[in-house]
């Protein structure tokens, strides 16, 4: 625009003379900007160089009206009649606002340092004065002083509270400081949201702040920033330092200016993106909203905060420079760009990419990019990664686990590894199991590897993984721990510190009941001392299912169970695995045993046309007619004093009626088959032959038996548990209800207990003492412990039993147990006791007791003998397992099991070494040879003779019970027993078997001919307590040798066996079942031997001596027609009734215990063993009773065992 009226210029697109001075709209791309024209700086004293300015405007521009400054207006705002820009005004309010404050603070700062020195100085010339003059100025002197400082104090005392108020309110301390600031970042971000709004108008814009909505908001929020603006600063400790912080910055130039634009009634966008910047507090925010809580969320929340608010302030800052233009240029280079150009912009640039379709033309916008690409690009290369990380690193299992209605949810955590997730998901999930209605949670602080994602993604119907831990009370309500069926804890059982490990799970199970004590809690312990520390938490009831699954107690039990019938072992883990069926044609060993294998353990509640029946007529009935074989029932004391009222009687015998409601112990191939027993009706099906026909049928008793199968009366039982599971509790001694409920096995479902348990009706001399039982109670001799179960001595000191290796050979050691143990001063103790008690129960007679000796270091054993000091018949060759004097030493040829353990298995990181100790003492014991001449002291097994025969007559041979050659001459044929680690060593300890590296466990010769015991076919316990935690407390009587709650008490208090006096009831412990083998080549089954049917040696084993038949121990070879000069047998569980049998068969049976042993027997003991004693492996005879002599046993029969008892004790 020209000034003035003369110029060709000015009027050639004017509209007059003047025309040059009015305001016009433009076209031209400029119109959306202020700008000037290089002649409206020229000074409008010179018409000549006016007239050239004016000229060469013109000529640089194609339009004649650019003679004219472009504004864009609304027509009845009255602005600045020239359209000067005036963006200098607003920058210089923020400037001066800024400077200005920042030289008063200086200018304070030296005046009060100024002031500072001088008093400091005259504060010293002061008190020198007072001390020249003290002692001559009175005291009213001194109180204009005081009355100054008072003074002084009081000011400074208000403005200490001011500038406390002012802190409290800025600091979020309270909640209405927390407002405050979330409402301050909130009004910060509006403001900013109307800068975004505002961006896409011009620059620099004429606006009446009366009709401008939008300025009239930023107006507002600007002037509550101002009031928080002097909060901050009355509240700041050092002015300077808050004069130049970033959010003061951003006040100076953001809230002047909107005071600049209501006076000039205009608008500059100007400086206020730099309201982008507030998003740095986003994370601050948050965490006083307890959002954020995590430091990676606080840190991810940070990271981004700062990349936005840099990103949107940089490209503010571009966006203003390139739609102004250049102040040198008169702003003629500018350059129309929306904000959001402007970012994509930055974002490219930062990322060096550069595309080149948005780029910068001004120069200060240049300028710009030159610096902010070396800020960005490093920010860009560093935060950005981060981030990523960040987000991907993120819990992918974090969630929270949905319930499902109608479905229960059980939670598993400890030890999560593929193969131990995999096994027992093979285990819980299968096939043979009822519908399992049930949703495995896992939860372990660490995420699962590739291949176990897999596998949780193959069960994705059934398995949920969460990250986090047990230890952590959120962890736990993320799982919903509180409506959890049950929670299972997994151990590492290759672990190299078990004492860790278990107390890792200790720890898990007090976290978790101190979350909800009410939880059902199945955990895995390693070593048995560490049970005690479970049984002594509060919450801890095994009443209410809590069970502690200890892997040492039930592997030791094991392989003592096998000392006493070999393949024991691997009978009684096949049938609490869940196996399923492999069918082979060819007639092999393989096809016998997998058929075995299918069995599993099942509960079902007996029909009602059991009632009243005998316990062998019953078993004799399931096995015949439901092919079903029932080995035991859940019987109920009425006694209340008893702390474990519920016992598991073990073929009980035929002094027991079955009662209605009574629990049943199975072994079938399926649980639907067990249900037989409980739909099984005389009336519907006495005459149906096929099993498989026996369902449920409609008549009237079992109607009533099914709806009598819930409580109705509260006073029988009521509910104790949490899960649907009911404890019956006492009932008087009024007669029990007629019909009670039916409990299922807990198959993905719970059935109610019943409200009535069997009760023993019979009259046992052993429950109600005579005179004989009276005579056996000697108040001066201990010979069990308190409970009755276990043999018992008085404490000996390991040096009265250790043997050397000329001792040991001098005492001739026949029909004994040879444990060879590897292990030293640093080794984990690994529970020696746990397989003596097995060994020395009471069900046993003192001369059937089998000597145990131990081959091994001593330092180990010292520190094991504490727990072993108070069994008899216990020896210690110091030495070494490898060495071959020491094990003929101990006639390990003579000895009935030759057990291998090792305490050095999990000190290895190769889990193929694991084993090295034990299977080369397994293979040096195979190589070894014997002399013959050894025969003279062989020992022959005697077994059971029916009452009445005489042992000593030819025509009545004993029944072997475990059947040898007459000599052994190679350490293939003696028996031995091998615990292992890892489960793929198996293939080293035979030879010349032919199993694949690959082969499950289960599979193998070794493992199914007993000679091979691994603790991880213990991990199916699990699963089978879950869903029965009967089968539990039925595998811990069978293996313990009689371990119950009150023992484990016990133990727990004092860690040791405590003797005890013989009592009535006492002695009655002793009456109990226990396992034995059945030899058929000799004795009174030799006719079923050649030819015979197991189930016809079933049902006479049965009814004549009330022995319960539920396996079989073959040769390996038996099968063959030519006779074969191997001696390793295999298992075969519960063949069919019309299975064949031949004469060198082993039969495993339960048998009674037998009142009426032989008393002729000679002790097994150091100083006296005779080559007549040693004849015969006195541990191994048994007598099969004679029920009908059992009260009239001979007085002097106890006496003699008395006598036997202080002999051993002179040991």
């Amino acid at each position: 625009m020209a000034n003035g009226g003369g110029g060709g210029g000015g009027s050639s697109g004017g509209g007059g003379g003047g025309g040059g001075s009015s305001l016009r709209m433009s076209s031209n791309i400029h119109a959306n900007h202020l700008s000037l024209d290089a002649s409206s700086s020229s000074s409008s004293s010179s018409s000549s160089s006016s007239s050239s300015s004016s000229s060469s405007s013109s000529s640089s521009v194609h339009e004649p009206k650019m003679d004219a400054l472009i504004i864009p207006v609304t027509m009845e705002v009255p602005c600045d009649s020239r359209g000067q820009r005036m963006w200098w005004a607003f920058l210089a309010s923020s400037m001066v606002t800024f400077f200005g404050g920042l030289f008063i603070i200086l200018l304070w700062r030296t005046l009060k340092y100024l002031w500072t020195v001088c008093c400091h100085c005259g504060g010293k010339t002061k008190e020198a004065q007072k001390i020249n003059n003290g002692s001559s100025q009175a005291d009213g002197t001194l109180k204009p002083v005081d009355e100054k400082e008072e003074a002084v104090a009081a000011e400074v005392g208000w403005m200490t509270s001011v500038k406390d108020w002012a802190g409290v309110m800025i600091s979020a301390q309270t909640l209405t400081g927390r407002v405050l600031v979330v409402l301050v970042f909130a009004l910060s971000i509006g403001a900013l949201v109307i800068y975004f709004i505002d961006s896409s108008n011009p620059i620099e814009s004429c606006q009446n702040f009366y009709k401008d909505f939008t300025l009239q908001i930023d107006m507002a929020f600007n002037v509550f920033f101002l009031l928080y603006f002097g909060l901050r600063f009355i509240a700041a400790n050092d002015k300077l330092w808050f004069w130049l912080e970033v959010n003061s910055v951003v006040d100076f130039f953001t809230v002047p200016p909107v005071f600049v634009s209501v006076y000039l009634n205009r608008s500059w966008l100007g400086l206020r993106f730099l309201r982008a910047l507030r998003l740095i507090q986003f994370s601050e925010i948050l965490q006083f909203l307890n959002i954020l809580k995590t430091s990676n969320s606080i840190k991810l929340v940070n990271l981004l905060s700062i990349f936005i608010s840099t990103w949107l302030t940089a490209a503010g800052f571009i966006h203003l420079v390139e739609n102004s233009g250049d102040p040198w240029e008169n702003f003629q280079n500018n350059q129309a760009l929306t904000y959001w150009e402007c970012v994509y912009l930055l974002m490219v640039t930062m990322s060096t990419v550069g595309y080149g379709d948005v780029y910068a033309k001004t120069t200060l916008g240049r300028l710009f990019m030159v610096f902010f690409i070396l800020g960005g690009l490093a920010m860009f290369a560093s935060y950005v990664p981060e981030i990523i990380e960040l987000i991907g690193n993120r819990k992918k299992y974090g969630g929270s686990y949905s319930a499902v209605s109608g479905r229960k949810h059980i939670v598993v955590c400890g030890h999560i590894t593929l193969e131990s997730v995999s096994n027992f998901l093979k285990d819980f999930l299968h096939k043979d199991r009822d519908d399992v209605n049930v949703e495995i949670v896992f939860l372990h602080n660490i995420s699962p590897n590739l291949e176990l994602e897999a596998l949780f993604k193959r069960h994705f119907t059934q398995v949920e993984f969460y990250q986090g831990s047990v230890l952590n009370p959120h962890d736990l309500a993320r799982v919903k721990i509180e409506s959890a069926d049950a929670c299972l804890i997994l151990a590492n059982k290759y672990c190299a510190d078990p004492d860790a490990e278990d107390a890792s799970n200790i720890m898990r199970v007090i976290s978790i009941k101190n979350y909800h004590p009410k939880i059902r809690i199945i955990t895995q312990m390693l070593q048995y001392h560490n049970k005690a520390h479970l049984l002594n938490i509060p919450s801890w009831n095994w009443k209410e299912g809590d069970d502690a699954i200890c892997l040492a107690e039930l592997k030791l039990g094991f392989i003592a169970q096998s000392c006493l019938a070999q393949g024991l072992s691997t009978m009684l883990a096949n049938l609490f695995s869940m196996r399923s069926f492999i069918k082979i044609e060819e007639d092999t060993w393989q096809k016998y045993y997998l058929e075995g294998v299918s069995n599993e353990m099942y509960t079902e509640y007996l029909s009602s046309a059991f009632v009243g029946l005998s316990f062998p007529t019953v078993c004799e009935l399931c096995f015949v007619k439901l092919k079903l074989l029932m080995i035991a029932i859940e019987y109920k004391s009425a006694n209340r004093e008893s702390r474990s009222r519920k016992r598991i009687l073990i073929n009980p015998g035929n002094h027991l009626k079955i009662q209605e409601g009574t629990l049943g112990f199975f072994i079938a191939s399926d649980a639907k088959e067990v249900k037989r027993a409980f739909f099984y009706c005389k009336a519907c099906h006495d005459d149906i032959t096929d099993p498989k026909r026996i369902k449920k049928c409609g008549c009237k008793r079992l109607k009533v038996a099914a709806r009598s199968r819930y409580p109705k009366d509260p006073f029988e039982f009521k509910d104790t548990t949490h899960n649907s599971r009911l404890v019956t509790e006492p009932v008087e001694d009024e007669p029990p209800s007629t019909l009670s409920p039916k409990k299922k096995q807990r198959n993905g479902g719970m059935r109610n207990s019943p409200s009535s348990s069997p009760k023993l009706m019979r009259h046992d001399p052993l429950l109600i003492p005579g005179n004989d039982q009276i005579d056996n109670m000697d108040s001066n001799v201990k010979k069990y412990d308190s409970t009755g179960m276990f043999h018992w001595c008085a404490p000996k000191e390991i040096e009265k039993v250790i043997l050397t290796r000329s001792e040991a050979a001098m005492t001739v050691l026949s029909g004994h147990v040879v444990v060879c143990i590897f292990g030293d001063v640093s080794s984990a103790l690994i529970g020696l006791r746990n397989l003596v008690m097995p060994l020395r129960a009471s069900n046993f007679h003192y001369h059937e007791l089998k000597h145990i000796v131990f081959v091994g270091s001593i330092e180990y054993l010292k520190r094991e003998w504490e727990t072993l000091h108070n069994f008899p018949k216990v020896s210690i060759l110091p030495g070494t397992p490898l060495s071959r004097a020491d094990l003929r030493a101990v006639n390990i040829n003579l000895c009935d099991m030759c057990v291998i353990l090792s305490a050095n298995q999990n000190n290895i990181d190769d889990t193929s070494l694991q084993d090295k100790e034990c299977i080369l003492a397994s293979l040096n014991i195979k190589s070894m040879q014997f002399d013959d001449s050894i025969g003279v002291l062989q020992a022959n097994s005697q077994g059971f003779t029916p009452p009445g025969m005489d042992r000593s007559s030819p025509d009545n041979s004993p029944v072997h019970g475990m059947l040898r050659q007459p000599s052994i001459t190679t350490g293939v044929n003696i028996p031995i027993i091998t615990e292992l680690v890892n489960d793929t060593n198996v293939q080293f300890l035979d030879q010349d078997d032919d199993d694949d590296p690959d082969t499950e466990l289960y599979l193998t010769q070794p493992f199914a001919c007993g000679t091979a015991f691994a603790v991880s076919v213990l991990d199916s316990l699990m699963s089978a307590t879950y869903f029965n935690d009967n089968i539990l407390t039925l595998i811990r009587t069978l293996v313990t040798g009689g371990a119950t709650p009150e023992l484990e008490a016990l133990i727990a208090e004092e860690n040791a066996l405590r003797g005890g006096y013989s009592t009535p009831q006492t002695l009655a412990n002793r009456d109990r079942c226990r396992v034995a083998q059945l030899a058929l080549l000799d004795g009174p089954f030799a006719d079923l031997g050649d030819g015979g049917c197991y189930g016809d040696l079933f049902c006479k084993a049965l009814k004549t001596y009330n022995m319960l038949c539920f396996g079989i121990y073959r040769l390996r070879d038996a099968h063959l027609s030519t006779p074969s000069q191997c001696t390793k047998r295999y298992v075969i569980t519960n063949p069919p009734y019309e299975f064949e049998l031949v004469p060198t068969d082993l039969i495993f049976c339960l048998m009674q215990f037998d009142h009426n042993a032989g008393q002729s027997r000679a002790s097994l003991s150091h100083s006296s063993h005779s080559s007549q004693s040693s004849s015969k492996k006195s541990s191994s005879v048994h007598s099969i009773p004679s029920t009908a002599n059992r009260p009239n046993r001979p007085k002097s029969r106890e006496s003699r065992d008395k006598q036997k008892y202080v002999q051993e004790e002179r040991l």
